[in-house]
């Protein structure tokens, strides 16, 4: 094209994307790298099921992303400046497009989405769209340093709800509208562990997966080193432990199936209705990440707070066990006798104690028949004196099982 309509000035992106759309003669939405619409050409009445849904929502639809990255398409576009051909794929509405990648030096930006209707695009219109990716690309660059300040703000506010420098539940509902932000009236707090210092590319993914995981809706965030803190609104949600739990298992499929990160830990507080409380639901998701890494087995399963049990005492009964310099004298007499014959009766005891005394589920986990399982509990009970049928003494064995294990 000799006449480049590219070159011109323009004023918004809404007026480029009709510009695009009138070149290449077929609709285009802009995005920016976490999928949100930021323009799309209003002129064409064109379009199929994943545009429309796109323009409603201002974003991709989560069910539409998954699938482009299934299929390979995301992974292409932040790897190459060329634009890539998607094809249709009518479970989620999504007809044939072309796409490009909008970079500054090794950065993406966003994307434009050229939606092939009654035309294939060929050779020229490809250019013509790596070409309009470079001519937008101040546009979103403009937009992501208006975007880093505003996320300065978020840090700034997010760090004094975590350390209670805000002295008002009015203060803080008035320093969320400051910042265009509506309060929720039922909120979480999830915190999660790296295995490593997080970077700027570690930073990047993990921004991209919280805008494109659509619900819950993620309020805040920050990074500390190597843990991950999240602010999450939880209204309307009829279920809402459920959902947090949902989420952070969600979050750490997603990390390891996108980015390829592994070994992150995850924990969640209670849930909220007093905004004065953020610290303290900040505190217990540390809590239930101390508690897993104490005991990464029988905490494996355990995300929330509420979910802890008796291990939200953990530390207050070590100190008080240390203090009073006690010992089980059951679980003393069962150690030595397993010393001194080479037997298992103590690991016996604290699989059935963690099974709730269900002998089936206890047997499959020792691998033993059942009637062998019979046989070592009526030894643990004559050896250790124990009356396997009363459940204090059975909350007390099973406690100093978990102290022991805890000073080992």
């Amino acid at each position: 094209m000799k006449n480049d309509p590219f070159r011109a000035s323009f004023d918004s992106l809404e007026e480029f994307a009709d510009m695009v759309s009138e070149v290449l003669h077929c609709p285009i939405t802009i995005e920016d790298a976490n999928h949100r619409l930021l323009a799309y050409s209003t002129h064409d009445d064109r379009t199929d099921p994943a545009r429309i849904a796109t323009i409603i929502g201002r974003r991709v639809p989560e069910k539409v992303i998954n699938s482009l990255w299934k299929e390979g398409v995301i992974p292409s576009l932040l790897n190459s400046r060329e634009p890539v051909r998607v094809k249709t794929v009518d479970e989620i509405g999504l007809g044939n497009r072309v796409a490009v990648s909008i970079w500054k030096n090794d950065e993406v930006l966003g994307f434009i989405w050229a939606l092939e209707i009654e035309k294939t695009l060929g050779e020229e219109e490809m250019d013509c769209l790596k070409r309009a990716a470079d001519a937008t690309k101040n546009k979103l660059i403009q937009l992501q340093n208006r975007k880093n300040k505003k996320e300065e703000q978020y840090q700034e506010f997010f760090w004094q709800l975590l350390t209670s420098h805000l002295s008002s539940n009015e203060e803080i509902i008035n320093k969320f509208h400051a910042l265009q932000i509506s309060p929720p009236t039922l909120f979480g707090v999830a915190v999660f562990q790296f295995s490593k210092e997080l970077g700027r590319e570690d930073e990047k993914q993990i921004a991209y997966l919280l805008k494109t995981i659509q619900l819950p809706k993620i309020l805040l965030h920050t990074i500390d080193h190597q843990q991950l803190i999240l602010f999450i609104a939880l209204d309307g949600n009829q279920q809402p432990v459920n959902k947090l739990n949902a989420f952070c298992e969600l979050f750490v499929v997603k990390m390891k199936e996108r980015f390829g990160i592994e070994s992150i830990v995850q924990g969640y507080s209670s849930v909220y209705c007093d905004l004065g409380k953020v610290e303290k639901a900040y505190k217990e998701a540390g809590t239930v990440l101390s508690v897993k890494r104490k005991f990464p087995s029988e905490a494996k399963e355990i995300h929330g707070y509420q979910s802890l049990g008796i291990y939200k005492y953990i530390d207050v009964l070590i100190e008080k066990a240390s203090t009073d310099q006690n010992e089980n004298y059951s679980l003393k007499r069962l150690q030595e006798y397993d010393k001194k014959n080479n037997t298992d009766l103590v690991e016996t005891l604290e699989v059935f104690l963690n099974k709730d005394s269900n002998v089936h589920e206890a047997a499959n986990a020792l691998n033993v028949h059942t009637n062998t399982l019979n046989y070592r509990l009526k030894r643990i009970s004559e050896i250790g004196e124990i009356n396997l049928k009363d459940p204090n003494q059975k909350i007390s064995l099973y406690l100093d099982l978990k102290l022991e294990k805890f000073k080992k």
